[in-house]
């Protein structure tokens, strides 16, 4: 796990000398975003401000020597294809995109525009990259979440729920391929019966809680994957009305009133991104930039939500939160 600092370290833009860093181009640079999120998507808005901030430290200001073209896809996989599309056309000098499914777009449209990826989990085994040392193509990035983090949501499902014997993995069927196998093993090591639920849309969203709460003793994992964020009210509203433990990969989930989750900081990846951003723009090449790994986890835990659904947290889970909602 000490590869993650020291590769943290390789990506680093204090690294580089500030003379570089402080001179100006002559003309204006353009940087596209797929965001895989809503327009007014209160957390996209947080990490594109991110994004902003840090490049401005870098010298790249909106409408003095940067223009940057954020399209949305609303977390639907058909309109992520046609604005990939868009994007390229654009002809940017770099692109940044968020998401496995939306990045392969992104992928299939182009081998020469540099393109920095975030919240992707298996860069190499999506044929992103070669390796994370050596990306070799023309896209670099921040991986999100290794297979093996599942064993840790499901733990945290078991600790807070001894009884639970059933846990439905409800995500977008582009989340699966990478998390599943090892949720399932996970899983069958702590006597869970884990299932798939594939949803795409707020429709299958409702319908699979719906059943589900008809089961005893089951609980939720929700892995990385953008959808949910589309519709993280109607998820939210429905494990409170069925009293359904879940356990999330953004704290954002936690905040709005979600049981616990075990995360990397989103905001993290943006600004370094932002330092990507900024090498390619200066002329380095995203084969040449090592992909990076998370270099912290957080629980958070709510206990408000925790006592409305009638759990009590036993003492190893409260002391092991990083944060505790009161």
């Amino acid at each position: 796990m000490r590869r993650r600092e020291f590769i943290a370290g390789l990506g680093g833009v204090a690294a580089w000398p500030l003379a570089a860093r402080a001179q100006q181009p002559d003309r204006m640079r353009r940087v596209g975003v797929l965001s895989a999120q809503a327009m007014d998507s209160p957390t996209e808005t947080v990490w594109l401000d991110t994004l902003r901030q840090g490049l401005a430290r870098l010298g790249w200001v909106e409408g003095r020597n940067l223009q940057i073209d954020v399209r949305y896809s609303e977390g639907r996989l058909g309109r992520a294809q046609a604005i990939a599309k868009e994007l390229v056309a654009l002809r940017p000098d770099v692109i940044l995109g968020e998401s496995t499914p939306f990045v392969r777009f992104l992928k299939q449209g182009t081998g020469s525009i540099p393109i920095v990826f975030m919240s992707v989990s298996d860069p190499v085994g999506s044929g992103f990259v070669e390796s994370l040392a050596r990306p070799g193509g023309n896209l670099t990035g921040f991986l999100l979440f290794e297979g093996s983090i599942t064993g840790k949501w499901l733990g945290m499902l078991k600790e807070i729920a001894p009884q639970l014997n059933r846990a439905a993995f409800i995500a977008n069927p582009a989340a699966y391929d990478y998390f599943f196998p090892a949720a399932k093993q996970a899983a069958s090591a702590l006597g869970i019966d884990l299932t798939p639920y594939p949803v795409e849309n707020r429709e299958e969203v409702e319908r699979t809680i719906d059943a589900i709460a008809r089961e005893p003793n089951s609980g939720l994992l929700f892995p990385p994957d953008n959808t949910m964020f589309v519709y993280w009210d109607l998820v939210l509203r429905l494990a409170a009305k069925y009293r359904l433990p879940a356990v999330f990969s953004e704290r954002e989930m936690v905040e709005a009133g979600g049981l616990m989750a075990y995360y990397t900081d989103r905001r993290d990846q943006y600004r370094l991104a932002a330092g990507y951003v900024d090498r390619i723009l200066r002329g380095e090449k995203p084969a040449d930039l090592p992909v990076q790994t998370p270099a912290k986890y957080v629980t958070i835990l709510n206990l408000r939500t925790a006592k409305e659904l009638g759990l009590t947290v036993p003492p190893v889970l409260l002391v092991s939160a990083d944060e505790v909602i009161e």
